[in-house]
Order: C-alpha cells, then sequence, then structure tokens
C-alpha cells in the first residue's frame, strides 16, 4: 500500500468519519459542569465552553463525534445515600442538557436510538454509571437507573465497593462477592452493560467467569505497553475476545505513556503529603500547577494512542477496539488530542499506518453498536426466564 501524505490520510479519515461517527465510552463533562458552573446550562454554554471544559458542541461536531457515553460519576468518599442522590444529579444533568440543545441533542438508549440520531444529525446522548457505589449496594437502585437511561455500570471507581474489587486498592474480596456475581446476573437481565474499568485483575476475570453477555472497558488502555493498573492486561484481552467484548483505548497520558505514569505516580505522593489527594478541581490543580513548576510534566503522543489501538488489535482483533477518550476526566490530554475535536487527527495516524477504512469503521463505532445489540439480546432471552432479583447484600 503506498503510504499517505498527512493531508490525504486526514481527508480520508475525516470521510471515515462521515461514515461512522465516533462513539466515545467515556466523558465526564456532567461532572465537570457540576464544578464550573454548579449544573446551571445559562453559565456553561455548551456551543463554547472555551477554557472552561475539553466539551462543548462545536468541538464534538469538529470531532466527528455521533454519540457519547456521558460519565455520571460521583465521588467515593460520599456514603450509599449520598453516592446515589449525587449520581441522579448527574443523570438529571444529561436530561436538562439534552433537553436545552434538542436541535443538537438527543437521548439513545438502544444501538438503533444512536443509528436514529445521527441520521437526524443530533449527536447521540448515551449514559454511564462510573462506579458500584452508585448503586447504594441496592438491585433496585439499579434497576431504577436502566430506567432512567443508564446503559453501563462501572464496577468500581478508585476505592473498592463491598462486593467487588478496584484496580488501585487494596484487594478485599479478591474479585467479587455473591452480591457482585448477582450484580453482573442482574446487569445481563436488564440490558446494561458491564464496564470493567478501574476493576482490579481478579474482579476482571471474576466478571468474565460469570457474564452471559459481551462486558466492556469503556476507558483503559494496554498494560502490556503501560503498567498501569487501570490499564489491562494481554490475558484479560484474550479472554475479552473469546466474551465478545470491547476494549475502548482512553487517551489518559498516564494510562498510554510510562514517562507520564511515573509522573503522575510522584505528583499523587506530592498530593498526599499535603494532605490533598481528594479535594476539588481547583484545589488539585492549583496543587498540581505548583508540583510541575518544580518537576515539569511530560507529554503523551497521539502516536502513544495509537500504538494501544495497534496492540489491541494484535490481541483482540479488530472486532473487540472501541474509544473510550475520558475528556473532561483528566487535567491533561496527548500532543494533538487536546479536546474532543480531535478524534480525526487519531484516525489520521490509523490511516497513515495502514489501517483499512473497514477496520477504522468499527473501532470508530461499530463495534460499539455491535456489543450494545448482543448485550440486549441476553436481556430478551433471559428476561422472560428471570423475575428481577431481590437478593440484598447481606443475604
Amino acid at each position: 500500500m503506498t503510504a499517505l501524505g498527512p493531508g490525504a490520510a486526514l481527508d480520508r479519515a475525516l470521510e471515515i468519519l462521515r461514515r461512522q461517527p465516533i462513539v466515545d465510552g467515556h466523558n465526564d463533562l456532567p461532572w465537570a459542569a457540576r464544578e464550573v458552573a454548579d449544573y446551571d446550562l445559562d453559565v456553561l454554554n455548551l456551543h463554547d465552553t472555551a477554557e472552561a471544559t475539553h466539551t462543548d458542541l462545536r468541538r464534538l461536531r469538529a470531532g466527528h463525534v455521533g454519540a457519547q457515553f456521558w460519565s455520571v460519576w460521583v465521588p467515593t468518599d460520599l456514603a450509599d445515600d449520598g453516592a446515589l442522590v449525587a449520581t441522579l444529579e448527574q443523570i438529571d444533568f444529561v436530561h436538562q442538557m439534552i433537553a436545552a440543545y434538542p436541535d443538537d441533542l438527543a437521548l439513545a438508549v438502544a444501538a438503533d436510538d444512536v443509528v436514529l440520531a445521527q441520521s437526524d444529525g443530533r449527536i447521540a446522548c448515551l449514559i454511564g454509571a462510573e462506579g458500584g457505589h452508585s448503586i447504594g449496594n441496592s438491585l433496585g437502585a439499579l434497576r431504577t437507573l436502566h430506567m432512567l437511561g443508564v446503559r453501563y455500570l462501572t464496577l468500581t471507581h478508585n476505592r473498592n465497593v463491598p462486593w467487588a474489587d478496584s484496580a488501585t486498592d487494596e484487594p478485599a474480596v479478591h474479585g467479587l462477592t455473591r452480591f457482585g456475581r448477582e450484580v453482573i446476573a442482574e446487569m445481563n437481565r436488564i440490558g446494561m452493560l458491564v464496564d470493567l474499568s478501574h476493576v482490579s485483575t481478579d474482579t476482571m476475570n471474576a466478571a468474565l467467569d460469570v457474564t452471559e453477555a459481551p462486558v466492556i472497558f469503556s476507558h483503559s488502555s494496554c498494560r502490556a505497553l503501560v503498567d498501569h493498573p487501570r490499564n489491562v492486561p494481554d490475558d484479560v484481552l484474550l479472554r475479552l475476545r473469546d466474551n465478545g467484548g470491547l476494549c475502548m483505548v482512553s487517551f489518559v497520558p498516564e494510562f498510554v505513556s510510562a514517562d507520564c505514569h511515573a509522573w503522575e505516580t510522584r505528583l499523587e505522593d506530592h498530593l498526599r503529603h499535603q494532605g490533598i489527594s481528594g479535594g476539588t478541581r481547583s484545589t488539585r490543580e492549583a496543587a498540581r500547577q505548583e508540583f510541575i513548576a518544580r518537576d515539569p510534566a511530560p507529554r503523551a503522543t497521539l502516536s502513544q494512542v495509537a500504538d494501544h489501538l495497534e496492540h489491541a488489535r494484535e490481541i483482540l482483533g479488530v472486532e473487540g477496539i472501541g474509544i473510550g477518550g475520558d475528556y473532561d476526566g483528566s487535567p491533561d490530554f496527548p500532543e494533538d488530542l487536546p479536546d474532543v475535536s480531535g478524534y480525526p487527527a487519531l484516525f489520521a495516524e490509523l490511516v497513515a499506518r495502514g489501517w483499512s477504512d473497514a477496520e477504522c469503521e468499527l473501532v470508530a463505532g461499530g463495534n460499539v453498536l455491535r456489543v450494545m445489540r448482543a448485550a440486549q439480546e441476553v436481556a430478551e432471552r433471559l428476561g422472560p426466564e428471570r423475575r428481577p432479583s431481590r437478593m440484598r447484600i447481606l443475604d
């Protein structure tokens, strides 16, 4: 194949994304909206948010984003009821955002809704809950989130939940408890995707042992390239291939660059020493800038993100790869991927590396739609067979 120059590669990437727009697995705009504007869409004008966020309608259009899973993350230090209430507020914001921009946004709860929204020239809005703490150890709450439009649940965030271990906490249950396995069974029954980003390797394997539907990693990269606990090891990628699931490669610098991972480790040690490892966005950013003055941050690159996509393709096959940028969930992003407008540059890199149009279309969004349909097919099969689970965590 003749190598394409940068201009020709970008032109071809844009043609690909016009046919199959991006379906991105993870964006933290709802929490950014809470911190920046207290959810006030008069203050946070999504036609142009300037420096306030990585995401707005203008840049989503420039990035050829046709569907976005909006993360409704809330902090893990909230008590069970507080986490559930805050999650409901996040979901409410997504619905308010869709209502405020009806010409640009449309709610989607199934793959066909995504296709319909794109055919109308609108961006499909999907919802993902980031962390099992958001359901307050209640399967009734899980089902209620599903009724409100949530279509994936990340089993943990950065801390363990009583029924599953996080990748970034000390092991407690070494995978899943009986209740944790019931959470997955109930998610399979109702058609909610099981998201294994943030969970420990033991939990990844335990979930793959019991799920009847394909699972996803909504925003994780490859541990073989960067040894970060948030990334997916090759043996799990092999199991994911057999499961028919999806690894949606993240752009977070510490996940895609070993130098950035080492630097972030030093930063987190500094923040813990200062007693501000949690805190608000503004508090953390002030401390981060003070640290950068003494220890300048390295930059991840777009090429490194492409390396993770290529490694995942080697293990999973192209049918198992997607995109989960995690915009508005990290302070910085790789060079040439500064915000949600950057997806065409990444696909131009893949084109320049020899990826076919068909491969790029699968990664851009086709694979996500396949997994969503597969999960719904499992739910349609299980629905008549099983009643809603009444298990409680102490059972």
